[in-house]
């Protein structure tokens, strides 16, 4: 799989920001891929050396607009830490912005 189609997007939360202070980025990622592919994606993309990669599924909720009822989508996340002194710049415009 093509490392552009492994990594879809960088998670922009308040916990994804606490974690990119100690080295952990978080993404989005295709829901088959899997730890190594995703390993190989951000060191491909980012020119980083990985250290760990932890994965998560996050579940669909329910939701509700007037009388229709559906669900949100269910998706996969990583939450990648690299190496001591490499950093991923994805947080960087939002940052000198406060």
């Amino acid at each position: 799989m093509d490392a552009s189609l492994v990594i879809i997007r960088p998670v922009v939360s308040e916990k994804s920001y606490v974690l990119a202070e100690a080295g952990k980025y978080t993404f989005r990622v295709h829901d088959r891929a899997h730890k190594t592919q995703i390993r190989q994606a951000i060191e491909e993309l980012f020119e980083v050396k990985v250290v760990a990669v932890r994965t998560a599924s996050v579940k669909s909720k329910p939701k509700r607009r007037g009388h229709t009822s559906g669900r949100t989508r269910q998706w996969k996340k990583a939450i990648v830490q690299v190496r001591e002194g490499d950093s991923i710049p994805i947080f960087r415009g939002l940052e000198a912005a406060e």
